[in-house]
């Protein structure tokens, strides 16, 4: 994910990476990535009931694009996943020991994509999720970025496992449930009178 920064002489945004600066992204292992739409108040991919994620037609399409990314890819095994109703979680393994092209020791940046990186595969199945839902709802957008992390570790990976698992279980207190928490705030307003 980046973080926006303002200059005072220019009065531009500039994007600032929070990646591991140096960090090989089409390396081995385990990565954790959260990927948002434009706008969290939107509840575009279905709708959480008594702890239980219930997919709608857009959540079927990302659902089929994330599950195609292994499909393509040789190289990638997914893990637990999760559609939430505007992001989704999910664990993705970069395999070194099968059909994949060797790491060429570049390290992604903007506008120089690496093939087999976390970003080239992320920004690849935004692209092709975006164009099945933009068939029905020209107005969707993702976030311009999202939030990755390396899992370095079996307890961690065992622990984020369940946070994805667990998501639609925690939905109700979730940060990114903007309209439970525009509802409660509203309850309070009507209690308060």
């Amino acid at each position: 994910m980046s973080t926006c920064i303002y200059n005072n002489f220019t009065g531009y945004h500039n994007r600032k990476s929070i990646r591991l600066q140096e960090y090989d992204y089409s390396r081995h292992g385990y990565y954790f990535v959260t990927i948002c739409i434009d706008n969290p108040k939107q509840q575009i991919f279905g709708n959480v009931l008594n702890g239980k994620m219930y997919e709608n037609e857009f959540g079927k399409i990302v659902r089929d694009e994330w599950n195609k990314t292994a499909i393509i890819r040789q190289y990638v095994k997914l893990d637990e996943f999760i559609i939430m109703p505007n992001h989704i979680h999910g664990i993705i393994q970069l395999c070194r020991g099968t059909a994949r092209p060797a790491p060429t020791g570049e390290i992604e940046q903007f506008g120089k994509p690496t093939i087999g990186s976390i970003p080239t595969i992320i920004r690849s199945f935004k692209s092709a999720a975006s164009k099945y839902i933009h068939q029905k709802d020209k107005s969707f957008k993702w976030q311009r970025n999202y939030y990755e992390h390396v899992i370095r570790d079996v307890k961690s990976l065992y622990f984020i496992r369940k946070y994805i698992r667990e998501n639609p279980i925690q939905w109700d207190i979730d940060s990114e449930n903007h309209i439970n928490h525009e509802l409660k705030d509203y309850e309070m307003i009507e209690i308060g009178r």
